[in-house]
C-alpha cells in the first residue's frame, strides 16, 4: 500500500448521543477512495474537554455543519 492508499483518519466528537447518552463521545472514522468507513474505536469522557484530551495530537477542528446531525459537536482531522 503506497501512502497514497493510506485513509483520512477522522474522529467526530458527539454531545450524548441516543447510543450513549451519558458521555460524550468521540468516533474514529476512516475515507478512503471506497467511501467511509465506520470503526468501533472510540474516546468516552463525562466532558466536551476530556474527550478532546483523548484524541492524538497533532489535529485540526473542524466545526459542525449545519447539516451535521445535531449531536456532533465537531470533527478532528
Amino acid at each position: 500500500m503506497s501512502t497514497d492508499d493510506k485513509p483520512l483518519s477522522m474522529w467526530t466528537i458527539y454531545d450524548h448521543p441516543t447510543d450513549r447518552p451519558d458521555v460524550f463521545i468521540a468516533r474514529l472514522w476512516l475515507v478512503d477512495h471506497e467511501g467511509w468507513k465506520f470503526t468501533r474505536e472510540t474516546r468516552e469522557a463525562q466532558t466536551l474537554d476530556e474527550v478532546r484530551g483523548m484524541l492524538p495530537r497533532g489535529l485540526t477542528c473542524l466545526s459542525r455543519a449545519p447539516i451535521d446531525d445535531p449531536k456532533i459537536v465537531e470533527t478532528w482531522l
